[in-house]
């Protein structure tokens, strides 16, 4: 099981600290300029509705990984994990800063989210599988149903399609905001892809097994 962004410590966190100077720049861009507070109020709400509620799915991400961290065999796997878990966790504040910046740091805009995510029908599919995954007991099948699946069908929908969607319909506004998120998730997924390429490639047992997780 392989980790190629080789990432120890050291080289983590340094990684890291750049991507967030760089984000603050931008947000620090936004702010300055009241981007996101001078929208009409149907986009303000499409921000809410789509963004600002996954900050819910990044924290169960968050939850997920360190239960990988915690059960899984081998630290190639859980030193990654760990990393993961903390990168999640900042993705879920990314977001939660995205919404402050259209109420006017009010976090009227975190209530909103909350109730859309706790109530909304078109994200309740989504809130169960995150709950499904909170009891799923083999950390191996979690890594391969949040970070393969669930990533792999959340992040092209919201940070491509919904991003492309909302810039045709409001403007460059929100642009520079996501694109981290897309950015960590193509780097990400170098070592999910590792992980499942090894356990794939080594027995006709795993790949079933995973197909049947991946189908499931």
């Amino acid at each position: 099981l392989k980790a190629p962004r080789q990432y120890y410590y050291g080289s983590y966190t340094t990684t890291r600290a750049k991507q967030q100077d760089a984000i603050d720049r931008q947000f620090g861009f936004v702010e300055k300029r009241e981007l996101l507070a001078t929208l009409p109020e149907e986009a303000t709400q499409a921000i809410v509705f789509a963004l600002v509620a996954l900050r819910h799915y990044e924290w169960g991400a968050n939850m997920n990984n360190c239960f990988i961290a915690a059960y899984g065999w081998g630290t190639t796997i859980t030193q990654a994990a760990i990393m993961a878990t903390t990168d999640r966790l900042g993705l879920a504040q990314h977001l939660s800063r995205i919404g402050l910046l259209t109420d006017g740091k009010t976090g009227r805009s975190l209530d909103a989210a909350k109730q859309h995510w706790l109530q909304a029908p078109a994200w309740q599919g989504i809130r169960q599988a995150v709950e499904t995954l909170f009891v799923t007991r083999d950390w191996f099948e979690l890594m391969v149903a949040q970070n393969l699946v669930a990533d792999g069908l959340i992040y092209p929908l919201f940070y491509q399609h919904f991003d492309q969607h909302f810039c045709q319909q409001h403007g460059s506004a929100l642009a520079s905001l996501p694109d981290y998120s897309s950015n960590w998730h193509k780097e990400s997924s170098r070592w999910v892809d590792a992980v499942l390429k090894a356990a794939t490639s080594e027995s006709e047992a795993n790949q079933t097994l995973i197909n049947q997780w991946v189908a499931h």
